[in-house]
Formats: structure tokens, sequence, C-alpha cells
């Protein structure tokens, strides 16, 4: 499996979808699962999570708002 197109295609689909986004946000691993159809580990869902985050904008608040990377930090216990 190769993070980088996993990375490159989420971001092609969820470009301009504030719902993909969101999902992002709420349940990564579901989401990379939906889009790519492969299960991915929890340091797998991270890389690809900033992976996105920073091909959205470079950073939070350029990808769906300021509260994004708390978010994902909040989803693996940190």
């Amino acid at each position: 499996m190769d993070i980088q197109k996993m990375i490159s295609d989420i971001v092609s689909k969820v470009t301009g979808n504030s719902d993909l986004i969101g999902r992002l946000t709420s349940d990564p691993a579901a989401l990379i699962k939906e889009l790519t159809g492969f299960e991915v580990n929890a340091e797998q869902v991270k890389e690809i999570v900033a992976g996105v985050t920073k091909a959205l904008g470079g950073n939070a608040a350029g990808a769906v708002g300021k509260g994004l990377l708390d978010k994902i930090k909040g989803f693996f216990g940190k």
C-alpha cells in the first residue's frame, strides 16, 4: 500500500467537500477505507490525515477550521 498515493487520492476526493473533510475529523479510519478500499492502522491513519491536512492548506485552519488537528489528536487520545 502506497501511503503517498492514498493521500493524493483522498485529497482529490475531499477537496471542496466539507462533508468529507468533516468526516476525516470524526472517523478518519472509516473515511480512508471508504475512499481507498484499504483498512489502515492508527499510525497510518495519523500519517494519511497529516498528509491530507498539509495538502489542503498546510495547516488545520486551511483545511476545514481551526480545530481539525485538535480533533485528530483527540481521536488518538493525545
